[in-house]
């Protein structure tokens, strides 16, 4: 499965959205080598005055001293959940999306060992966990969130496993990792079947794309 994911994302070419000028950040999916493969999420913490208990993958704002935002991206995994740089095995980046709150992010997936002694930092996270591939593979979203920006309409899978809620964003950057990566016939613009439930709608920040709906706001 894992080889297979890495050809696939070694001949995507994902959408660059280098021209558009706004503060990087960027994120890091984490697939965990089990016999059956699982991906790493991250809770924010519940004290947390914005975003508190959304789940997210590891990252944030790029800084000064990223060398790119691959280096941002596991420059966050190692303060928000002690993974080690050197531990994470490249397989691609997805395509960039900008936020409502005018950020331009950056998902890179990557694989990881299992059972490594990742701690939370208690300041901003208080939970990490993983969720079986096999979860999203097999479609077992909970509903589909509605979400139209700025007239396009976008059909993000909801997904509640173990009290965990994934959607958001992090729900978009997942159809992309199985549509890419795995053949899987998941697309944001496509009406699926089941439950819907509807947001209203949303108009994105000026000189910013429509193409994704917002997200919680990175450090």
């Amino acid at each position: 499965m894992l080889e297979t994911l890495r050809k696939q994302l070694q001949q995507h070419t994902p959408q660059r959205l280098d021209h558009v000028k706004l503060p990087e950040a960027a994120v890091l999916l984490p697939i965990v080598e089990r016999p059956a493969p699982t991906l790493l999420f991250t809770r924010r913490a519940s004290h947390l005055n914005t975003h508190s208990g959304q789940v997210a993958f590891p990252g944030g704002k790029r800084e000064a001293g990223d060398t790119d935002l691959y280096a941002t991206a596991l420059r966050e995994a190692m303060e928000e959940i002690a993974l080690a740089p050197g531990l994470v095995q490249p397989l691609g980046r997805l395509s960039d999306v900008i936020s409502l709150h005018g950020i331009r992010v950056t998902p890179w997936v990557g694989i990881i060992p299992p059972d490594l002694p990742l701690v939370a930092d208690p300041s901003e996270l208080d939970a990490i966990f993983e969720v079986p591939l096999s979860h999203f593979l097999d479609d077992k979203r909970t509903h589909t969130d509605v979400i139209t920006v700025d007239g396009i309409t976008h059909y993000v899978p909801s997904y509640h496993v173990d009290g965990h809620v994934i959607w958001g964003l992090s729900a978009m950057m997942l159809v992309e990792l199985l549509a890419e990566g795995f053949g899987m016939p998941i697309n944001l613009h496509q009406r699926p079947v089941g439950a819907l439930r509807h947001f209203p709608e949303r108009r994105s920040r000026p000189h910013t794309s429509a193409r994704h709906p917002g997200m919680r706001n990175p450090k």
